[in-house]
């Protein structure tokens, strides 16, 4: 996506800071679809991997049901293009969502600098149709769902970290999936929709 974007296309660099591990943990976690559910429930809600790929998991193709905070769920898949591991892995996405997204891991000391560079077009009728007006909602609900993200991350390393029952206990779970009560977003929609209305009506005159 070069150039000038089109209103339902989009462009985030997350960085995340993965606390007293090594890139090879961070890559075991974040390469492994299948267990996202698990501890990043806020924002995968349903995963399943369709096609295991490779020995190095290049070809994987998984299906996805995912959310941010917006009371609006998505419907995408994802292949593996690449396998950098530890470094990182690059897969390309179709469905709700169309494009690339680049995950790299980086040893800094005894932690570890995560980024992830992630370009797409967004497809689902309703991103598409609003994104003319509401383009700073839908990219806050991604940044939303990135910082759950991170706050996951940090909590399932130190559940693995936790020596004793106990210890494993006194970790919080992480945080799960907002409520997809309709009110959240309706006043942002219907914004949406009357300065959709009012750019339609100025290029037609």
């Amino acid at each position: 996506m070069s150039g000038l974007m089109a209103a339902n296309e989009y462009h985030f660099v997350t960085h995340w800071y993965a606390l007293n591990t090594r890139v090879e943990e961070v890559h075991a976690l974040l390469a492994d679809p299948a267990d996202l559910p698990r501890w990043w429930p806020a924002v995968y809600l349903d995963v399943r991997v369709t096609e295991p790929g490779d020995e190095r998991g290049v070809g994987r193709e998984v299906e996805l049901h995912t959310k941010g905070w917006l009371p609006y769920t998505l419907r995408w898949t994802f292949r593996v293009l690449e396998n950098n591991a530890p470094r990182g892995f690059v897969i390309e996405a179709r469905g709700d969502f169309v494009g690339r997204g680049v995950w790299i891991f980086e040893q800094a000391g005894p932690d570890v600098h995560i980024a992830y560079d992630w370009r797409i077009r967004a497809d689902k009728p309703l991103l598409r149709a609003l994104s003319p007006v509401l383009k700073p909602v839908f990219a806050a609900n991604h940044h939303w769902a990135m910082v759950k993200g991170e706050e996951s991350l940090r909590l399932e390393l130190l559940r693995r970290r936790a020596t004793t029952d106990l210890a494993r206990a006194m970790v919080k779970d992480p945080p799960g999936p907002t409520p997809q009560a309709p009110w959240v977003v309706v006043p942002a929609i219907l914004v949406g929709l009357v300065g959709l209305l009012g750019l339609r009506r100025a290029r037609r005159g």
